[in-house]
């Protein structure tokens, strides 16, 4: 009697979600790249650190109790003359560590910039997807508001909005508001580039076949855009988000820099650059330096992720 083998493992076996990852073009394109790889350990370093900052920074910068007056302006690595006290990178005038003050201000600025870009892509994609399946003079109404806005540059429109924003605000909730405030004007001044984007992808997607066979059907145009044209269109739209959170970053901390931003009370990267600037040229130039080190390490990360997942969403690129 001859015994049959039957193969070990099941062809009808679904892979599982992490080796579908493993096993894409996106993936091998990505491992073989240093540079994104380098960039994308620095993102996701940066943000797990500012994320745990409660539990891995050394103080609690913006506790007055915690802080002593003794350890201002200590520099990197020196032991402070009068309590001995040695911090990595230095000490501001408070005695406050550089080190830890910038992971809880990196979280400010993270926070900000996802949810700018978020607010940003959620109004323009909605716009956009709006604006190229109707048409007509909806379609010229959005467009020629876009237009107009890109006539502006885009911190000038922050400016605006916040201002505008903050004075409707009562001066006792101004501060606990800021944030938001921030986040509002920021990305009501980012969102015509996804509207753009997606409403040239939306005039190219509803002519096609699948999108007269669901008109055939009788599906509702919201339907058509959200199931149908949207998931189509979303490769541009996350580059768009990509290179946009940077951007988002950047121009909150110019904001914050500018006094504009976020309060004293709850300082992002941008504040401690304005802090330190104050004492750049009187010799502690690290507590400016260290802080646009890293926002300038942050940006450039992301920036080159953008690049890269730009290059490999669109093969003409390649």
């Amino acid at each position: 009697m001859t015994k049959t083998t039957t193969s070990s493992q099941d062809p009808y076996q679904v892979e599982p979600w992490w080796q579908r990852i493993l096993n894409s073009d996106l993936f091998y394109d990505f491992s073989r790249r240093p540079v994104v790889v380098l960039s994308a350990v620095m993102t996701l370093l940066i943000i797990s650190a500012s994320m745990l900052a409660p539990w891995i920074a050394p103080h609690t910068p913006f506790d007055p109790a915690s802080l002593n007056l003794m350890d201002g302006f200590t520099p990197p690595m020196e032991p402070n003359a009068f309590t001995g006290n040695v911090y990595w990178l230095g000490t501001d005038s408070q005695g406050r560590d550089i080190f830890s003050a910038i992971l809880y201000g990196a979280r400010v600025s993270l926070l900000v910039g996802f949810a700018a870009v978020g607010f940003a892509a959620i109004l323009g994609i909605t716009l956009g997807l709006i604006a190229g399946y109707k048409g007509g003079w909806i379609d010229t109404v959005i467009m020629r508001i876009a237009d107009v806005q890109l006539s502006f540059p885009a911190i000038l429109i922050a400016l605006l909005i916040f201002g505008i924003t903050k004075s409707l605000i009562p001066r006792e909730l101004q501060e606990q508001a800021a944030v938001y405030v921030l986040i509002l004007s920021i990305g009501l001044s980012d969102w015509v580039q996804y509207a753009r984007t997606v409403r040239s992808s939306t005039l190219a997607e509803k002519n096609k076949e699948y999108v007269q066979a669901a008109r055939l059907f009788g599906v509702t145009w919201p339907r058509i855009l959200l199931r149908h044209i949207l998931p189509n269109v979303m490769g541009p739209v996350l580059v768009i988000g990509t290179i946009g959170l940077a951007l988002a970053i950047i121009l909150e901390s110019t904001l914050s820099f500018l006094g504009v931003g976020v309060p004293a009370t709850q300082p992002s990267l941008g504040t401690l650059i304005r802090v330190g600037n104050e004492y750049l040229f009187s010799g502690e130039w690290w507590i400016t330096i260290f802080p646009g080190l890293t926002l300038l390490v942050l940006a450039l990360s992301v920036n080159l992720l953008g690049d890269w997942l730009r290059d490999a969403l669109n093969p003409r690129l390649r």
